[in-house]
């Protein structure tokens, strides 16, 4: 894979974290940035795909946002009781 450098600004804590974990992890820097970015992009890929499908099987049954929002409320309750 064919690689491009740039330049990221970090606040202070984030970057001294970063050199933290590397450091404990015997890594460097941009590898632990680049394993960061792409666990990120996985798990947006993955929620991408399930919200894809929610939309498809709610439009398939016809419901509205509403209906869904009153569907989220009402197994939440049931499961906080």
């Amino acid at each position: 894979m064919a690689t491009s450098t740039v330049n990221i600004s970090f606040p202070k804590e984030f970057l001294e974290e970063i050199d933290r974990i590397a450091e404990v992890e015997a890594r460097t820097r941009s590898e632990l940035i680049r394993e960061a970015t792409r666990t990120y992009l996985t798990q947006r890929k993955r929620w991408d795909a399930i919200f894809a499908f929610g939309a498809k099987q709610a439009a398939k049954l016809g419901l509205s946002k509403k209906d869904i929002a009153a569907e989220i409320g009402t197994y939440r309750a049931r499961k906080n009781k």
